[in-house]
């Protein structure tokens, strides 16, 4: 049921354009596609979703509240990845994210694409440009128990395009340059990872 209701989003996703979730980062679209997380390999189980995000930047957003009985920020620490180095103008740049768990007993936490934020910034992270809950602030809950010391991997696709807080404004492609990534679950943020676009 889970799978099929991923492939229904994707398939609504795309048809709307934009940003799309990876099945976890591809968590929002763009005008190709963004956000939903979308589990990696990783030494968990894995969702999958595209998502743009915002990483360290002027506009940060409230983090969602926790949810009762779920484990608390400071049970887990959150970590970037940029799949290269340097993309092209014109492709998508792949993240991926790690979110574990360093408290020393299980937690169980909802780490929906909706809950997950991932964001670009210029390089000296003055700017934000890009947010994945922009145009796609929610989500499929997508709860995980973690035991200490395990970890979910999730994969956001960005369609390498501005995006701005309720998808306001237009949406338009970045120009080549360096940029930083941060991807933050609640409270907890990632530090910023550099990449390119050439």
């Amino acid at each position: 049921m889970v799978a099929l209701a991923v492939v229904i989003w994707l398939v609504v996703t795309v048809s709307r354009g934009g940003d799309s979730p990876d099945a976890a980062a591809a968590v929002s679209p763009s005008e190709t596609t963004e956000p939903v997380p979308s589990s990696a390999s990783a030494p968990t189980t894995a969702s999958s979703t595209r998502a743009s995000t915002t990483a360290s930047g002027t506009r940060s957003t409230e983090p969602a509240p926790v949810a009762s009985g779920q484990c608390a920020d400071q049970s887990l620490a959150i970590k970037v990845s940029v799949g290269q180095p340097t993309y092209q103008v014109g492709e998508e740049p792949v993240f991926g994210i790690v979110i574990t768990n360093i408290s020393g007993a299980p937690c169980s936490r909802d780490m929906g694409s909706g809950l997950q934020r991932v964001s670009v910034h210029s390089l000296d992270g003055g700017r934000q440009l890009w947010a994945s809950t922009d145009c796609y602030p929610d989500g499929e809950p997508d709860v995980r128990t973690l035991d200490r010391g395990e970890q979910a991997a999730f994969t956001v696709t960005w369609t390498a395009a501005t995006s701005q807080p309720e998808c306001a404004g237009e949406r338009v492609q970045v120009p080549a340059g360096a940029y930083n990534v941060v991807a933050q679950m609640g409270s907890v943020r990632s530090a910023p990872e550099p990449f390119n676009i050439a």
